[in-house]
């Protein structure tokens, strides 16, 4: 048995409150027992973490990311796999989505086997929950930094293959507009594969029916997507409006301060609120790296950009190619620019996306029989231990 980690004097944060002065025990991988500090004494075995004036958080939750630490997951490795990992849980990541980007056909076979052998040799960083495939099934015209000659329609000859090569795969964006796309998100919702409109032209009246056929996620809100567009005159609300009118429709938002301002970050909490509303990094190789030039994709395929502002652009500087973001970044843009409060941050970064994903009844709060993925950090966010089911991950 594993000895036990006692996180003493913490403020921990809770869904919905922040109570001080408690001890988080946590043992066999579990959080077992929540109690006041003079309720518990730690035994001699036990490893004692001081969390005073710190606060102690649920483990960050980041349901899409490309990578990180100078590595993305579309280089086929599984050092890269294993880099981006512990980049992350750096910043208090302990569970993450590997996301692809559009590729070939025989690129995203051997991701599936990279995959399997990056999830036996993890552990250093945050958790593996699955693969996450975005693309190639988009709009050309949302393509975004999505390399435009893999684009294409679903089809069932192939999807059914890269359905039949990974029992892994766990979360599919798309464009539900495409001919074939509702079928596709059928097929998919019947696997419980998490099921995104993304990279998407669509009208509203798309994006209902689509949302009636299993697509019950929006990639990336205001990336990439259709908003208010006029056809022979008339006009039609897209994407972005459906995400909103769908109440039950869930999103996420790269909260950087630089995807999206603070107006926008305000507007999405105010009327899809945090527990419609995920944080995700959407990070390339260039999280937790310098500024300079960069690579978006795999190194041997991918394109080149420059990372600068806190964000990764393309070369002519006309857009933005992805995001440097991690995890604790999001938190302390939602607090200090939009004006969040932290408990609902936190819930943002954490429950919110578990739920999304399906897995809160295992993670995403401080909850007595949960997994003990935690984090400690101060005021500023800044992050101090990470622990992922009950093992220091990250420390100082």
């Amino acid at each position: 048995m594993d000895n036990r980690i006692i996180i003493k004097n913490g403020k921990v944060i809770f869904p919905d409150t922040i109570e001080e002065n408690l001890t988080v025990v946590c043992g066999n991988g579990k959080i077992t027992d929540i109690l006041h500090n003079e309720e518990f004494t730690p035994g001699n075995s036990d490893i004692v973490i001081d969390a005073t004036n710190k606060y102690v958080a649920p483990g960050f939750i980041d349901i899409h990311t490309h990578g990180g630490g100078g590595h993305d997951f579309m280089d086929g490795t599984v050092e890269a796999y294993l880099g981006a990992a512990e980049t992350h849980a750096r910043y208090g990541t302990t569970a993450l989505l590997p996301t692809t980007l559009t590729s070939t056909f025989d690129e995203l076979i051997n991701t599936f086997d990279v995959y399997k052998e990056a999830v036996k040799q993890n552990t250093k960083g945050a958790k593996f929950l699955g693969l996450h495939l975005e693309g190639p099934y988009f709009a050309y015209n949302q393509r975004g930094a999505q390399d435009p000659q893999y684009l294409k329609n679903p089809e069932p000859e192939e999807y059914n293959k890269i359905l039949a090569a990974s029992d892994d795969i766990v979360r599919w964006s798309l464009a539900p507009e495409l001919p074939g796309a509702l079928d596709f998100g059928k097929v998919l919702t019947s696997k419980s594969i998490l099921t995104s409109v993304a990279h998407s032209d669509a009208i509203y009246e798309e994006v209902l029916k689509a949302f009636n056929a299993g697509f019950t996620h929006v990639t990336h809100l205001y990336s990439a997507m259709s908003t208010v567009t006029r056809r022979n005159a008339f006009r039609y609300a897209g994407v972005l409006e459906a995400a909103y009118l769908i109440d039950d429709m869930t999103v996420e938002i790269i909260a950087d301060g630089v995807h999206l301002p603070k107006s926008l970050l305000r507007f999405v909490y105010k009327f899809k609120g945090p527990d419609k509303t995920a944080l995700c990094t959407d990070s390339m190789r260039g999280a937790g790296m310098p500024d300079g030039e960069s690579i978006l994709g795999s190194l041997e395929k991918g394109q080149r950009v420059i990372i600068e502002d806190g964000v990764a652009k393309l070369p002519d500087r006309t857009a933005f190619a992805g995001s440097v973001a991690t995890t604790d970044r999001l938190v302390r843009t939602m607090v200090n620019i939009a004006d969040v409060p932290l408990v609902e941050a936190v819930r943002m970064m954490t429950l919110t996306p578990a739920r999304i994903m399906r897995i809160d009844q295992q993670k995403g709060s401080v909850q007595k029989g949960k997994d003990a993925d935690l984090v400690i950090f101060d005021n500023n966010i800044n992050v101090s231990y990470t622990i992922l089911e009950g093992n220091v991950i990250y420390g100082n």
